[in-house]
């Protein structure tokens, strides 16, 4: 592959062949492939105001630019999100005989601040799920998405994707297509698989009128009319702060994430194998699996400083 031409104006030739080598070779998800893009972009933005571009900045333009990002106050986890987006592009330039060297290979940037994840307690979710059951026309919908994401600790794009095929016939299991295209199967609690029959139903007689109208039946199992045929991301977040509210649940600690902290660290309490969870979250390695033992030492910490009769609360 030729490289792009050097040049102001050619950086975003080099960002577009990165960007789509990465969706083809390594099936980066469509969100991977954004961040790529506007960490990237940023980078460009600040080469080209010094004239320089991605085929003659050296390692110290490199690090005079991530020093850029901590004066403007980013957070270390963006810093070390845009080192590594950096490195990919570099890694792939040099990969592809555009240049002879990657200048950001020795860089090892701020790192990522380990902080301990947010969750929710078992009374919380319970309320969120009520909530869901206690929401009007979208009650049977809602109380599917919800059950299922407490279920399987699914990330919100895995959950609003699925197609409609992987939860027929009742499963026990449902096949989750996660990042990296890495599938993982996760199994479904009864609430859960009784949430999805009853939306099934309902889903059903939606595609039948659709049918009836000469319209397909959707492929999704929480479909939409926009582009991508599905529940955004963005929908869901809004729809899980609307449940909280109504769950009298503080919303500001209410997201799809903290819910997926929430079914870790309840596994995990109630004497799960922290393989086994790792496996159902699908990360791909261990030690991130095991913050949660830390969740739940400060929540067990927490729990006996509060009630326990000998604890003093003057704090001698």
């Amino acid at each position: 592959m030729n490289a792009p031409v050097a040049g102001p104006d050619q950086m975003a030739r080099w960002i577009q062949t990165f960007v789509a080598a990465t969706a083809a070779e390594l099936d980066a998800a469509h969100n991977t492939q954004l961040a790529y893009a506007r960490d990237l972009n940023d980078f460009a933005g600040w080469l080209s105001d010094r004239e320089l571009h991605f085929a003659t900045a050296a390692q110290g333009d490199v690090e005079a630019y991530l020093i850029a990002c901590d004066a403007q106050g980013l957070a270390r986890a963006t810093r070390a999100r845009r080192l590594s987006s950096i490195r990919q592009i570099y890694r792939f330039a040099f990969e592809e005989g555009w240049r002879p060297d990657n200048p950001a290979i020795r860089l090892t940037g701020p790192g990522k601040a380990r902080t301990l994840p947010k969750t929710l307690s078992i009374d919380e979710v319970g309320r969120l799920l009520q909530a869901a059951r206690d929401s009007g026309a979208d009650a049977v919908r809602n109380t599917c998405l919800m059950e299922l994401l407490y279920a399987t600790g699914m990330r919100v794009t895995e959950l609003v994707s699925l197609p409609v095929a992987a939860a027929r016939g009742d499963p026990r299991m449902l096949l989750v297509r996660g990042k990296g295209g890495k599938e993982r199967l996760v199994p479904l609690s009864g609430p859960a698989r009784a949430a999805t029959a009853d939306w099934l139903i309902r889903w059903d007689a939606e595609a039948e009128a659709l049918r009836l109208k000469g319209k397909p039946a959707p492929k999704f199992l929480f479909p939409a009319r926009g582009k991508a045929g599905h529940m955004t991301r963005q929908r869901f977040f809004l729809l899980i702060k609307e449940l909280a509210l109504a769950a009298g649940v503080p919303p500001d600690g209410v997201t799809p994430h903290t819910m997926r902290h929430a079914f870790a660290t309840h596994l995990l309490a109630g004497g799960a194998d922290l393989r086994a969870i790792q496996i159902m979250l699908g990360h791909a390695d261990v030690a991130t699996t095991e913050i949660y033992t830390h969740v739940l030492d400060a929540t067990l910490t927490e729990l006996v400083m509060t009630h326990h009769p000998l604890a003093r609360k003057d704090g001698a």
